[in-house]
């Protein structure tokens, strides 16, 4: 009995930390991130709105805190985020060309690009494009494709189609996890070709994730981290045994 509760207290915690990340969740992408049916993830999201820790909607659930689905004002490690765009925001120069992926520390290094000039844009994010659309100077491509509606990126190949007909002088690129031993990591197997692709098409690439996602893992392997043009940045809060071997494989990290 005190094994099923504990992997029903891990399972309900790894519910908020997505909620938290991202804001809101569908059913059926717990489903899939998770590893469980439906029908337990639908009596998790119930239990879970009984007891405060988020609101029931159709489909799937928001944050209690969140009047709507798509208020972004409550996530996780946000401060972290917003240094490590700002910093992001110094190495990119005007004029270049970005492939940017979804999550929420791209939507705070889309804010901060924005003091940029003559910037030319490609994202599956629509976050993303909404910010930097209205940008004067700004060039900005957004992929077309299937539609993940719960975290608001395309992927598919419509979208892997269009995005092989670019290249990039940089990559900024939202993650769910990286160590040495399980390399860059994503909970959206669908995006991982994305992310995949970004990469292989541009010069250099910024990893740009907070120290929540370092020594971590996610559910869909992008890449190993011993690319040469791969580079991190994350907060100072980090695992420094894990930045450390990070630097070993020849990885540059920032500490913002």
């Amino acid at each position: 009995m005190g094994s099923r509760k504990t992997k029903i207290d891990s399972r309900r915690e790894k519910i908020l930390t997505i909620l938290q990340e991202h804001g809101k969740v569908s059913v059926a992408e717990l489903s899939e991130l998770l590893g469980v049916t439906v029908v337990t993830i639908r009596k998790d999201l119930d239990s879970m709105n009984e007891a405060g820790q988020l609101a029931r909607v159709s489909g799937g659930a928001v944050l209690s805190v969140a009047a709507n689905p798509s208020d972004y004002m409550h996530i996780k490690n946000q401060a972290e985020k917003r240094r490590i765009a700002e910093v992001l925001s110094e190495i990119i120069k005007d004029g270049d060309t970005i492939f940017i992926n979804s999550g929420s520390t791209c939507v705070e290094a889309a804010r901060a690009l924005q003091k940029k000039k003559f910037l030319n844009v490609v994202t599956n994010a629509f976050d993303v494009a909404k910010i930097l659309n209205n940008t004067p100077g700004f060039r900005v491509l957004l992929l077309g494709g299937e539609l993940n509606s719960t975290f608001n990126f395309t992927y598919g190949s419509d979208a892997q189609e269009q995005l092989s007909h670019y290249k990039a002088d940089w990559s900024i690129l939202s993650i769910d996890g990286i160590s040495t031993n399980g390399g860059i990591t994503t909970c959206h197997a669908e995006e991982a070709i994305i992310d995949r692709m970004m990469i292989a098409a541009s010069k250099q690439v910024i990893i740009a994730a907070d120290h929540s996602k370092v020594g971590t893992a996610g559910f869909s392997k992008v890449c190993e981290v011993n690319d040469g043009k791969l580079s991190l940045i994350t907060d100072e809060r980090a695992d420094r045994a894990e930045t450390d071997a990070l630097r070993q494989t020849g990885m540059k990290v920032t500490l913002a």
